[in-house]
């Protein structure tokens, strides 16, 4: 009954979220259809340039994260070119020295017409973003727009705030306080899709918002004051650097997609090699990172604590005698820790940073003397190693029932309750990915 309850209770966030995005986009349309676009012009040019933002967005799937499951559903690959364009028609006040005036409606009814034309061949190959990132555009532009349209509407700003130095202080606070709407909105919907607790959740968006999020609301402010004063003329002189920007976020993410695969490829050389049973690192990683979303660890720490659980075994390939079954929960503690030092070695010589070298050359010692993420590791290897052999054939209660005899010393007792709760909920976090970060 809990769990349907949370479920429920988390369910209703994104069901509000796009019900609300949902009836303020018809009412934009509605409204603009009725009364005709205020400027026309000014809202067909940035009109083309969200749908132009929009279209370069990249329709191939994020690399998964944490987890080795499939994407999620929200599409991780951000516009920021639309998000830009969008927050600067919601910022504009002046265009060539003349007043703008096409107000809060008029704005959501252009972004929403543009970002639907810039989907559509999205959408056509089946790659289109997610309704919870659509109903979190909107209601992000709603209330940039709120929080600026009827001031300059009025002309109220102007008047009291000029038109130098004093707009600029106008227009920070407005994009810092739209920034954290849309770190709390991406933080509920996340909350709905994964059921982690809300407050590394929304840590994790607000950490990740002065990267690209910065330069979207820095261009977006520069366009807006350069449309103020130069004209449409300034829309393709700021906004390019961005598409740039756009461009090369991309072939990171590709990059950063690459090297995941090449360390789940070498992870796996312990099983090709007959040390490990098949799928036992990718089995510990998906439910460590699922017991370290439980604890509320960041991306960051997710994704350390990914490559060292898919890395935990390979110190077995410089074993003359393979462990059998590559079971290690029992072995002598001088013996995994000399497996663990050979293994951190060799994690040493691949590359990826040296956290990860760390966690795996950690996780056998005593538990208080462990960091985190090699207590996690620790304990979930001994729960795979227990419940898929034949040492316990009452499977996974009696495995965790073996664990909890073991945290005077060998796991902590915290972990170990996570990984119950995660075991109890079906494993259902195994296959929630973190975006690459």
């Amino acid at each position: 009954m809990r769990g349907a309850g949370a479920a429920g209770a988390t369910g209703a966030a994104p069901w509000a979220l796009r019900t609300a995005a949902a009836v303020l986009a018809a009412a934009a349309l509605g409204h603009t259809l009725w009364n005709g676009l205020a400027e026309p012009g000014t809202a067909v040019a940035f009109g083309a340039l969200i749908a132009l933002g929009e279209l370069a967005r990249r329709d191939t799937p994020a690399a998964p994260g944490p987890g080795t499951g499939p994407p999620p559903a929200e599409d991780r690959r951000p516009a920021p070119l639309g998000a830009a364009a969008s927050l600067a028609y919601a910022l504009l006040g002046r265009d060539a020295a003349q007043p703008a005036h096409h107000g809060v409606l008029q704005t959501v009814a252009v972004v929403v017409a543009a970002t639907l034309v810039g989907i559509v061949p999205h959408i056509a190959r089946g790659r289109g973003p997610a309704a919870d990132h659509l109903a979190r555009h909107v209601l992000t532009v709603a209330f940039a727009a709120a929080c600026c349209r009827p001031l300059h509407d009025a002309g109220r700003l102007e008047q009291w705030l000029g038109q130098g130095p004093g707009v600029v202080l106008h227009l920070v606070p407005v994009l810092l306080l739209t920034a954290l709407c849309d770190a709390v909105l991406a933080a509920a919907t996340a909350r709905a899709r994964t059921g982690r607790p809300y407050g590394p959740l929304l840590r994790d968006e607000l950490y990740a918002r002065p990267g690209i999020g910065s330069a979207i609301g820095a261009t977006a402010a520069v366009t807006a004051l350069g449309t103020a004063a130069a004209g449409l003329w300034a829309l393709p002189v700021f906004c390019v650097p961005l598409l740039l920007t756009q461009l090369s976020f991309h072939r990171i993410a590709e990059v950063r997609t690459a090297y995941r695969q090449t360390i789940t490829s070498l992870a796996r050389a312990t099983e090709i090699a007959g040390c490990t049973r098949p799928g036992h690192a990718r089995r510990v990683a998906a439910l460590s990172c699922a017991v370290g979303r439980e604890l509320g660890l960041s991306q960051r720490e997710l994704r350390v604590l990914e490559y060292a659980a898919l890395m935990h075994d390979i110190g077995q390939l410089s074993l003359l005698d393979p462990v059998p079954g590559g079971a290690t929960a029992h072995l002598p503690a001088a013996e995994a820790r000399r497996i663990a030092g050979l293994g951190g070695e060799v994690v040493r010589q691949s590359g990826v940073p040296a956290e990860v070298a760390v966690v795996v050359e950690r996780q056998a010692d005593p538990y208080r003397e462990q960091p985190v993420a090699a207590r996690i590791v620790r304990a979930v290897n001994a729960y795979d190693d227990l419940a898929g052999g034949a040492r316990h054939p009452g499977g996974s209660l009696a495995a965790l029932e073996q664990l909890r005899l073991g945290t005077g010393r060998d796991y902590q007792p915290e972990v170990v309750e996570c990984l119950a709760r995660v075991l109890a909920r079906g494993g259902r976090d195994r296959v929630v990915p973190v975006p690459p970060g």
